[in-house]
């Protein structure tokens, strides 16, 4: 064929193309034109094809040609459609339809896109791989629009599930239209240089945006300057893109400011850029995050003249010291709508080239294949006889996990084997040979941080090297008395079953990418691989690299940092004050009054106004009085401050600094339903507020933000222009509306409180008539304080269960939290419901003893369940907590264990809700919830029912009951006792005690130590009589934690009077033994843990749980073991419970019986046999209890001493020493540590300086007095002086002391 009849061929498809998608869209739908139809059968390729009348040719959508469709050889996913759109097109969709007049059709597909025909990229939707439901018969057309259109020459299509009485068959269409770009190439040494005059106009906003696709992770895309020394770069630095704003030459933190978006960008694919200029901020987009950037005043000025695209213009190394040009190709680069493309193509007189500098994108081809998980491997033959002296592998990989193997091979004539892998990041290279010491080497560290790294091992006749990413990384060598060679290779695994004999694999599997795989200078063609003509594989991916970046965009919210592996990421939430699986919940209450119904009294507590919402919680005085809890909220100046004449000055002003932000102020005086602000004046012959002409003299500035201007005094209204003796009519002068504006030669004072809270808190005071002779004033603002919460008490009680409320539509895509109590007489009902299309959310009462939480994001319905112990309905409050993010969704039930459920690994993540949200009822009024709903927050935001409720048939406002505001305190089960004009909390048979059953029962064993408890129903009084003990069991639940350094040592024993018992005991290996013997006849049956060496001197917590033959154990957090017990399931005739020293161990076995004579020395805590708890009754109910207690027993702290969820974090910030601080305790020391501390800075400063005051005193010993004057005492303008006739600490209401104040400022 001639090159005429090529090149016309060639063109004919596109032509077509362009024709029908412009008849087309002439239609009405812009890209929206048919694909495949027009394309020739050369267009199609495949993987196989059943015959020849199968063959991909066929596959266009309502043909009937051949076959009626494609069907592959074999129906497995392993097989592809492929279809060349003839050039780069924009697809907007894709339709499915089985083969014609059969039995062969699709019901899911993976879609993949690709501009060489090689690099596939997967179609992926919420940032997840995209699966797409197939068809239900082999004749109707299912279309599916792509959410977002896709840029590609080539789509291949990947079965993932077919009909199950039938095979693989296919026709299809593909959607979209003609796309046109602008291409230019850079080879790592050229650049290209714009010239931007005449300047472009100055718009308001201005903008860059281009596409780029690259091979290297590092390299400088463009750099913009001005006249004014500003300049912005985009560089690639370890596959994320910076942008990085500059004033002048130099690098500093001060000089600039920098912005990462985007990770593994080094793809080969593209990425969509763009800046967008505003007045005082940038918007900066990669893909489909975006980020937008406050720009300081001195960097916000765009007055580019110059741009360089690929580097130079004075070009300088990144931010991270590489040296590294541009690599790759831009497209579309577009700055202010002028096309610098086009530019560049027409040699525009404004535009320099230089260096190899092309309009064409020149792509290297790189073959990636990935191992995708555990059963992944891929085998190569190696062409080198297995006898040669000297061999060498080279490969390049990346991964985000920190162990895999990536290479093995066995030694000539099974001489051993060598493993390259990967163990804590770190490359090791193990070698062994039977009769020989292993030989090991390693190199380089972090290497599972997502790049690219090489790998070169070689071994020469004696010498063995390992090479990690060559000059720049790490290098070990060796020399074996062996020769390291093979005849066969296994790259990331092994076959499964190890059914090979020549490769085993002790290490983990590699989950990543490699490409350039090469053997002995050969590289490895892993597309004959992939057509079965060379080699051997499984569970791969071949021609593309399906890593993915779990953490980009970060899913951790609140600051919390992002660790990942290949198939998940993880969130260390640590110093956030946020838990969860992404930081989203806040582990700290919303207000003092929450604190109050926790049981606390009066310290410093962290409050969290808006919980999971933006606001950080913020550090919080809270004054806990029999009456009312008022949040105390200082400022940099509450005390009592004097004002004199100034010279020059006609007023004064002072601006108060809160300890808070205002977005934490205006929550909490938003959600108080009292705040108040001490204001007082005294004042000799100086006005306050009214000059002799009327015009203000003095005002003060409050409220939210940068607050208004008030002309009103403390105690008189808004706007009245008055002091709050004109409204008592006790004016030292009925003439003028304050006691100052009298003028008196005397002191006199207008004070009062400040309580309309729209005008809260004073943020500034201004008085005006200070600057004449004899004017004296003094001027206190106290401190901002407020109480109740409106949130806490919100509450609305439903009639029935037709009524319901109802609300907006709640958004929560990503991360939905919900929280509420309630309590109802009802056995059933839905607390809140919200509709979508097809997602929902629902929360509902179940059954009596079981809330549910349910929702859909598309991947269809999920649950988490939680059941309680006892009923539900039983007209008390219960706080219910649902969670739902990315990652999880989590239930949790008062006190009770928190019910959690795994989201998909790939699927949908949005929650797309468009209906309203209903609140004790549903949409179509059934199965509404009968009760009291109260405190109901989304997301942090408090819902108002009681003003919804009071215009509402049905429903009313409010809801009475003492254990409303006092349930929660209950915690480990406990019960909340409803009193008269109090509550008290029952713990029950619980293994805690306390108030609030908070604390858990702990003691110091000795070896002489026992505690025997009778078990036997015939004996059983007090607690354990309620407790319901049979003499027989079939199931039973033990917890206890312990520490000990004994090993081996008996924790818990439990006999029968039919020689049965029941051994819980740490052996000589310091593991975890669970011993049954449930048949006397028979020996005991002993299950052993898998636990680390438990006899650590740490406290580890074991759970124990049988249901007849089925037993599971757990240790701390480890994983549950389950077991199966052999014998007989009946536990009969039990009698006898001992913990420590067994002092009648005549009918245990000799082992035990020796475990029993040593006692137990350590610590025992929580420790509950089913609802037992023997530790408890010896400790707390020794009289009342069937319980022996000999030896020493002394009660210890050894557990947790609290169940508070908001315990346990680390603050250095508050004492100056690291340690546990519970958020539930008020931190009273925290001021005073930190005063000490200032106090001993300042001591060791005054020191120096009385030292420095010494050598000079001699020197100005004739000035001495004037000298220590001073250095005695320095004053400010403002201070109290000793003269006035008025307490400083007047109208104080219990602040904190100086002291404390002096942690703030």
């Amino acid at each position: 064929m001639d090159l005429w009849s090529k090149t016309v061929r060639g063109l004919l498809p596109q032509l077509a193309l362009v024709l029908l998608c412009w008849c087309e869209a002439t239609g009405g739908d812009v890209c929206h034109g048919s694909l495949v139809s027009t394309l020739l059968p050369s267009s199609f390729r495949s993987s196989s094809l059943l015959s020849a009348s199968h063959g991909p040719g066929f596959a266009k959508l309502n043909r009937r040609e051949g076959a009626g469709g494609w069907s592959p050889l074999t129906s497995d996913r392993y097989q592809w459609l492929e279809v060349d759109l003839g050039g780069r097109t924009e697809i907007t969709a894709v339709a499915t339809q089985g083969r014609y007049g059969s039995s062969d059709w699709l019901t899911a597909y993976l879609l993949m896109f690709s501009d060489t025909g090689h690099n596939w990229k997967q179609y992926r939707q919420e940032d997840n791989i995209w699966a797409f439901p197939g068809n239900s018969n082999a004749d109707s057309v299912v279309q599916h629009k792509l959410q977002l259109p896709v840029i590609a020459r080539y789509v291949r299509l990947v079965p993932l599930d077919w009909n199950p009485n039938g095979r693989v068959g296919l026709r299809l269409e593909t959607y979209g239209c003609p796309y046109n770009s602008d291409v230019l190439s850079f080879d790592g040494h050229s650049s290209l240089l714009y010239k931007l005059s005449p300047r472009p106009r100055q718009t308001t906003r201005q903008s860059i945006s281009l596409k780029f696709k690259t091979l290297r992770n590092s390299g400088t895309l463009l750099r913009a300057a001005g006249r004014g020394e500003l300049s912005l770069t985009l560089e690639l630095e370890k596959g994320k893109l910076l942008l990085v704003l500059r004033k002048g030459s130099s690098s500093s933190a001060a000089g600039r400011q920098l912005v990462s978006l985007g990770s593994l960008l080094d793809d080969q694919h593209w990425h969509q850029v763009s800046v967008e200029h505003h007045s005082n901020h940038l918007n900066f987009t990669v893909d489909k995050s975006t980020e937008r950037l406050q720009v300081p005043p001195g960097l916000a000025h765009w007055d580019h003249d110059q741009m360089s695209v690929g580097a130079d213009l004075d070009y300088r190394p990144s931010s991270s010291g590489s040296d590294q040009k541009f690599c790759g190709c831009l497209e579309n680069l577009i700055y202010n709508d002028v096309n610098l493309v086009e530019l560049a193509q027409q040699r525009d007189q404004r535009v320099a080239v230089k260096g190899n500098v092309t309009f064409s994108c020149a792509e290297p081809v790189f073959v990636a294949v990935t191992f995708t998980g555990p059963r992944s491997f891929l085998w190569f033959p190696r062409a080198a006889a297995p006898s040669s002296p000297s061999m060498s592998v080279e490969l390049q990989f990346r991964t985000w996990n920190k162990a895999g193997l990536l290479l093995t091979f066995d030694l000539p004539n099974h001489g051993g084997a060598v493993w390259l892998y990967l163990s804590q990041a770190v490359l090791h290279l193990q070698t062994h040979k039977p009769g020989r010491a292993p030989l090991e080497l390693h190199a380089g560290s972090a290497l599972n941080d997502g790049q690219w790294h090489s790998v070169v091992l070689t071994s020469r006749r004696g010498h063995l090297s390992l090479a990690v990413d060559g000059d720049n990384g790490a290098a070990a060598q060796a020399t074996p008395s062996f020769v390291v060679t093979t005849d066969q290779l296994f790259f990331g695994g092994c076959p499964p079953g190890g059914s090979s004999q020549y490769c085993m694999n002790p290490f983990r599997v590699f989950q990543g990418c490699m490409r350039r795989l090469t053997v002995d200078d050969r590289h490895l063609d892993l597309i004959k691989v992939q057509q079965g003509l060379l080699g051997n594989y499984s569970h791969l991916q071949v021609d593309m690299c399906g890593i993915i970046d779990r953490c980009s965009p970060n899913h951790c919210e609140h600051g919390g940092s992002c660790t990942q592996s290949w198939s998940t990421f993880h969130c260390n939430c640590s110093g956030t004050s946020y838990s969860g699986a992404t930081c989203h919940s806040s582990i700290h209450e919303p207000s003092c009054e929450a604190y109050k119904h926790k049981g606390n009294t009066s310290g410093f507590y962290y409050i969290d106004v808006d919980g999971s919402g933006p606001i950080a919680p913020q550090l919080i005085y809270c004054n806990v009085t029999e009456d009312v809890t008022w949040t105390v909220i200082q400022h940099n100046n509450t005390e009592l401050t004097r004002v004199r004449p100034a010279g020059g000055k006609t007023r004064h002003s002072a601006r108060f600094e809160y300890v808070s932000k205002d977005e934490q102020l205006a929550a909490v005086v938003g959600q108080s339903e009292h705040c108040e602000q001490e204001l007082t004046y005294h004042c000799r012959r100086s006005r306050l507020l009214h000059a002799s002409d009327g015009a203000p003299l003095s005002w003060w500035v409050g409220g939210p933000g940068e607050g208004q201007r008030q002309t009103y005094w403390a105690g008189a209204p808004p706007g009245s222009q008055r002091c709050s003796c004109s409204l008592a009519q006790t004016c030292v002068d009925p003439k003028h509306q304050c006691n100052c504006d009298a003028e008196r030669s005397d002191w006199a004072n207008d004070s009062g409180l400040l309580t309309h809270k729209e005008n809260l808190p004073v943020r500034s005071l201004v008085l005006g008539d200070v600057h004449r002779p004899g004017s004296e004033g003094a001027y206190r603002v106290g401190p901002l304080r407020c109480h109740g919460d409106k949130n806490v008490w919100n509450a609305a009680f439903f009639e029935k269960e037709t009524s319901y409320l109802h609300f907006p539509t709640f958004h929560g895509e990503l991360s939905a939290d919900i929280s509420f109590l309630f309590k109802t007489t009802s056995s059933s009902g839905v607390f809140l419901e919200n509709l979508g299309i097809k997602d929902f959310i629902r929360i509902e009462l179940s059954s009596s003893t079981e809330v549910l939480f349910s929702f859909d994001v598309g991947n269809g319905p999920l649950e988490v369940g939680v059941k309680a112990a006892s009923p539900l309905d039983d007209d008390r409050w219960h706080r219910v907590r649902a969670e739902r993010n990315v990652k999880e969704a989590t239930l949790q039930l008062d006190e009770l264990p928190a019910a959690a459920r795994e989201a998909p690994a790939d699927g949908h993540i949005h929650l797309q809700l468009n209906s309203q949200l209903f609140i004790g009822g549903t949409a179509s009024r059934q199965k509404g919830f009968r009760g009291c709903i109260r405190a109901l927050q989304l997301n942090g935001v408090t819902l108002d029912l009681e003003e919804r409720a009071r215009i509402t048939p049905g429903v009313q406002a409010g809801c009475p009951g003492h254990c409303s505001s006092y349930g929660s305190l209950c915690q480990n089960q406990g019960r909340c006792v409803e009193g008269t004009s109090s509550f008290s909390c029952s713990c029950g048979p619980s293994a805690f005690t306390g108030a609030f059953c908070d604390r858990e029962v702990s003691a110091s064993f000795k070896a002489r130590t026992s505690i025997s408890y009778t078990l036997e129903e015939q004996a059983a009084t007090g607690p354990s009589r309620s407790s319901g003990v049979a003499s027989s069991m079939r199931a039973e639940n033990i917890s206890l934690s312990f520490r000990t350094n004994q090993s081996p040592s008996l924790l818990l024993y439990v006999s029968s009077s039919h020689r049965e018992h029941l051994a819980l005991l740490l052996d000589e290996h310091e593991k975890l033994e669970v011993r049954y013997r449930l048949d006397s006849s028979r020996d005991a049956e002993i299950l052993r843990s898998k636990s680390r060496s438990l006899a650590d001197g740490r406290l580890h917590t074991v759970t124990l749980s049988r249901r007849a033959e089925a037993v599971s154990v757990q240790v701390d957090q480890d994983t549950e073991e389950d077991f199966n017990l052999t014998s007989d399931v009946e536990f009969n005739g039990i009698r006898l419970l001992t913990l420590g020293r067994v002092h009648h161990p005549r009918e245990m076995d000799p082992e035990l019986a020796r475990l029993g004579s040593l006692g137990f020395t350590g610590c025992l805590s929580a420790v509950l046999f089913n609802s037992i708890s023997p530790l408890k009754a010896a400790l707390l109910h020794p009289d009342t209890s069937p319980v022996t207690v000999t030896g020493p027993l002394v009660p210890s702290l050894c557990g947790s001493t609290s169940t508070n969820p908001h315990a346990a974090e680390t603050t250095h910030h508050q004492s100056g020493q690291s340690g546990p601080v519970e958020t539930g305790q008020p931190l009273v020391n925290a001021m005073r540590t930190d005063s000490a501390l200032i106090g001993g800075v300042i001591a060791v400063v005054i020191f120096v300086a009385l030292a420095a005051l010494a050598v000079t005193a001699r020197l100005l010993y004739g000035r001495r007095g004037t000298c220590q004057s001073q250095a005695i005492k320095t004053v400010k303008p403002e201070d109290s002086p000793p003269e006035l006739p008025f307490s400083s600490q007047a109208g104080s209401h219990n602040i904190p002391s100086e002291n404390q104040r002096e942690f703030f400022i």
